[in-house]
């Protein structure tokens, strides 16, 4: 059988938590794909397999658009959508993916076994590989700097690369790897010098196909969420004997988000005071968990959210807590919180 292709039209909406009137699917004997950058509904899904079956048993014109009304009662509300032609679904502004080219064919195979590659579902394969643009540094190139922004992160291809601070390197990285993102996350200002050791290729995606990539797709999301503990824990680890022996430093060298870190990997107690262009901010930690967090007219979550995004200044840790902090409850998961906030740091500078 040659590929198939159904085209549908929404053209009722009764409170659908997902998807509007007007808005176009698409079903293939392979995929249901639905409109940009929306979910699928997994009881959609089903009811548009069964829609499939009945038009192959009954031995429907596949090619041709029909009368009849279709709907998916969904969970709490429901669509109802026409059969439309190929014509009129690309009239519509119909999503018609083109197939790969023999290039892009060949990169999948090349990375198909890399951790990022396989942690996302076949059916975003083809959009992640078309953000993606090939690049070849020679050795001894530094393609990250310390402290200036970085909108691009790179999956490596082949070479060898690390990370370091100064003098002190913090990780080696090869094929498979991805370089950059604590950059992205971390509000754009590069913690760390990324430098090819040896004649290197990489992949390159800017930070706005990026996000794009991780509002449509969450197991980017959770992917690039465990690459970040990993990252902060690699990192903290580095810098925490340098830094127990001297608790102040630039907010440019040691953004937020990777302080937060380090005193919650550490589990350190006391209180986090930073000099911020808009004001004192202060955070307690006991035994790493957030217990207060004060900055400008903020406290707690929303302070700590107001702080993530802030790139200079300047950071003193101080030792110890009162009686009263040593007893008050935590304000939140720390996890959820940091990932919570650099998602709306991320969110803050696009609408930017």
């Amino acid at each position: 059988m040659k590929n198939l292709k159904l085209y549908f039209k929404i053209t009722v909406d009764n409170n659908c938590p997902l998807y509007e009137k007007g808005e176009l699917l698409s079903l293939s004997d392979k995929a249901l794909s639905c409109p940009k950058n929306k979910a699928t509904c997994l009881i959609l899904v089903r009811e548009m397999t069964n829609i499939l079956f009945g038009l192959l048993d009954s031995g429907a014109d596949m090619e041709a658009a029909d009368d009849k009304i279709y709907s998916c009662s969904g969970c709490t509300g429901l669509i109802k959508f026409d059969r439309i032609s190929e014509a009129d679904a690309r009239q519509e502004g119909a999503s018609v993916v083109a197939p790969l080219d023999a290039d892009a064919v060949a990169l999948l195979a090349e990375i198909r076994d890399f951790p990022l590659i396989q942690a996302l579902p076949d059916a975003y394969l083809h959009s992640v590989i078309r953000s993606f643009r090939r690049e070849r540094f020679a050795a001894d190139t530094t393609f990250i700097t310390k402290g200036q922004n970085s909108l691009y992160l790179y999956l490596i291809l082949s070479g060898e690369i690390v990370v370091s601070d100064t003098s002190l390197i913090i990780a080696t990285l090869g094929p498979g790897d991805i370089c950059g993102e604590m950059s992205y996350l971390g509000g754009d200002v590069a913690g760390a010098d990324v430098k090819t050791v040896t004649d290197s290729e990489v992949l390159s995606v800017s930070g706005d196909a990026f996000s794009k990539l991780l509002d449509r797709i969450p197991e980017l999301q959770l992917f690039m969420a465990k690459i970040l503990v990993q990252r902060l824990t690699q990192s903290n680890a580095s810098h925490f004997d340098t830094f127990d022996a001297c608790m102040s430093g630039w907010i440019r060298e040691m953004p937020p988000a990777e302080l937060f870190q380090i005193f919650h990997m550490n589990q350190k107690t006391g209180v986090l005071a930073m000099d911020l262009p808009q004001g004192e901010a202060k955070v307690s930690f006991r035994e790493g968990c957030v217990i207060n967090a004060q900055y400008r007219k903020h406290s707690n979550q929303a302070a700590i959210f107001a702080m993530l995004k802030e790139k200079e200044g300047r950071y003193t840790f101080t030792t110890g807590l009162s009686p009263e902090e040593m007893k008050a409850a935590e304000i939140g998961d720390f996890m959820m919180l940091l990932m919570e906030g650099i998602k709306r740091v991320d969110e803050s500078g696009e609408d930017g």
